[in-house]
């Protein structure tokens, strides 16, 4: 019996999903928005199809053009990615219970979300001072050890180009301000195989956190709390731990 095909022709609806989240995808990694002449430049596809396509998003309300014609990611997509995202976190849950059971403190998983990250799950200390974080908060990457850890996995031309869009802040004093001095921090990272918020986003909070290998998009795992509990032995035993529960997490999402 002759092997059966998918249709590969123009008017192929599998063919037109594949074109449709390749292009929301560019539209991602390129900050958010992007002109018809940069997705044009990103892809194969002709431009009369680029064009087409983007229409009939913006007509169901998955993309938008701004008054200067770039065109944005839609409102109608912020439904799909919360449900996404309680969807996600719900898995990691139980990982992250097992982390704070063994080590006694806040832990937390974070998504690349554009150029920033957005927390989609956390499980609390018990200690009554303890590291909180809201579900659903975005932050900034360069002074968060979940962020680092996601940036130390991006090529560092991208690393300095979501710089470029979301700024350094520093809201402490060991906040790093410096792409340069970022740089240098995330091949220290890469070489030691985990990232560490050492008070940059909060005094008096540390905390460790390890990249999901082969997850979907870029995700880290993390635990944080005081300095006086998370010190360096914490950290010894955080990150063995810590890579468990990365790796756990990423053979749930590949099953």
């Amino acid at each position: 019996m002759a092997e059966s095909k998918t249709p590969r022709s123009s008017g192929s609806g599998v063919q037109s999903v594949e074109r449709v989240f390749e292009l929301l995808e560019l539209v991602t990694d390129a900050g958010g928005d992007v002109t018809l002449s940069e997705l044009a430049s990103s892809t194969d596809l002709p431009l009369p199809t680029i064009h087409r396509l983007l229409r009939t998003l913006v007509s169901l309300g998955y993309a938008r053009q701004l008054p200067n014609r770039r065109y944005a990611l839609g409102p109608r997509l912020i439904r799909i990615g919360e449900g996404a995202s309680r969807q996600f976190g719900a898995l990691a849950r139980p990982q992250l219970k097992t982390l704070v059971d063994e080590l006694g403190e806040s832990a937390n998983m974070a998504v690349l979300d554009g150029n920033m990250i957005v927390y989609v799950a956390q499980v609390p200390s018990l200690h009554s001072m303890r590291m909180f974080t809201e579900v659903g908060r975005r932050a900034h990457m360069h002074d968060t050890g979940v962020g680092k850890a996601i940036l130390a996995q991006l090529p560092d031309d991208t690393v300095r180009g979501i710089v470029a869009r979301a700024g350094m802040p520093t809201p402490t004093e060991f906040s790093i301000g410096d792409v340069d001095e970022l740089i240098a921090e995330l091949d220290r990272i890469r070489e030691r195989g985990y990232a560490i918020d050492d008070q940059e986003q909060e005094i008096g909070v540390r905390c460790f956190s390890m990249a999901v290998p082969d997850a979907p998009t870029p995700t880290a795992v993390s635990v944080s709390g005081p300095i006086s509990r998370v010190d360096e032995a914490f950290g010894e035993r955080a990150v063995p731990k810590l890579r468990i529960a990365a790796q756990a997490i990423s053979a749930e999402l590949a099953s």
